[in-house]
């Protein structure tokens, strides 16, 4: 178990980039005592794992969990088992997208990706097991005030990874390679791959606290749909105007592999158009909340301003 945090996510802080430091940092750590220790059997595939989950990313998904467990007063304890079991979530995903029989990539987060550093099959066997780990933490650890909660939380959790979330999202992804897709197909498609654990984040965070009316759930689920969507957007943009260094990843690639993107089908311009469209809606969907929601308004502003 991870000791707790030394500075709470949850403290008021003044400066967002301050906050969002702390977030990251304090997640590593909860990360690294989480994880299976390298050196215990099997070593190689533990070292994969942790190779995976540390050492880099934003932390995003992380932060929307902590973010929205100020709207219901959450203690930051349960925050920390939901943040780690979706950023666990998110680096299997990630050993496993980047496979040759996936997207073939060779660089993730400033380093070489799993497979390369390891071999395939270590990477396939480091991505299966942080997501078996990932509902071992949901399933050990008390998270939300009544197990009818709790339960739910499960339910929600595994929806967003499976085939209506983020791997039927990757499905249609890799089903649509070279092919001409309209723009609501695309946004299906994103809605699962990268929304659908964003999304989940936002809601698992918010349910480790009080119990939330189903007004209050609703405008949170709206907003996290919103900023999962701006965040491919973006993603998309990025991904034609920076460049492999500042991205940590290779630049360039969806357009190399004739993917359909926003950029793609809509253009530079009317895409950046649409991702401030969807911070201006994001930001409407939490007005209700106030002060509560100030650090989810930051991250969407965050979201769709960022540069890598």
């Amino acid at each position: 178990m991870a000791a707790n945090l030394k500075i709470s996510p949850l403290k008021p802080m003044s400066d967002f980039q301050d906050w969002a430091r702390t977030v990251a940092l304090e997640m590593e750590h909860a990360l690294e005592s989480l994880l299976p220790a390298a050196n215990t059997e099997p070593a190689r595939l533990h070292d994969a794992m942790r190779y995976a989950t540390l050492g880099g990313g934003k932390r995003v998904r992380a932060m929307l969990a902590f973010a929205a467990g100020l709207v219901s007063g959450a203690d930051p304890k349960r925050i920390k088992i939901v943040a780690a079991a979706v950023e666990m979530i998110h680096a299997y995903s990630l050993a496993h997208d980047d496979l040759p029989s996936m997207d073939n990539d060779v660089l993730r987060r400033g380093k070489p990706t799993c497979h390369v550093e390891f071999d395939e099959a270590t990477a396939l066997l480091a991505g299966d097991a942080l997501q078996a780990l990932a509902f071992e933490l949901m399933a050990t650890h008390r998270l939300a005030e009544s197990t009818e909660t709790q339960v739910r939380m499960q339910q929600l959790f595994a929806r967003a990874c499976g085939s209506h979330g983020m791997a039927g999202g990757q499905a249609i992804d890799l089903a649509n390679v070279g092919k001409q897709i309209t723009l609501p197909e695309l946004e299906f498609m994103h809605i699962l791959k990268t929304g659908a654990l964003i999304r989940a984040s936002v809601l698992l965070g918010a349910d480790c606290g009080k119990p939330l009316g189903d007004a209050e759930i609703a405008h949170l689920d709206r907003y996290g749909k919103l900023v999962g969507l701006a965040f491919q957007v973006v993603d998309d943009i990025l991904d034609c105007e920076s460049n492999t260094e500042k991205l940590g990843k290779t630049a360039g690639k969806d357009q190399d592999a004739n993917k359909p993107t926003y950029v793609s089908l809509m253009g530079l311009m009317p895409a950046r158009k649409f991702a401030a469209e969807l911070l201006g809606d994001a930001l409407d969907a939490v007005a209700g909340f106030g002060e509560n929601a100030l650090r989810l308004r930051q991250l969407a502003k965050f979201i769709v301003e960022r540069q890598h």
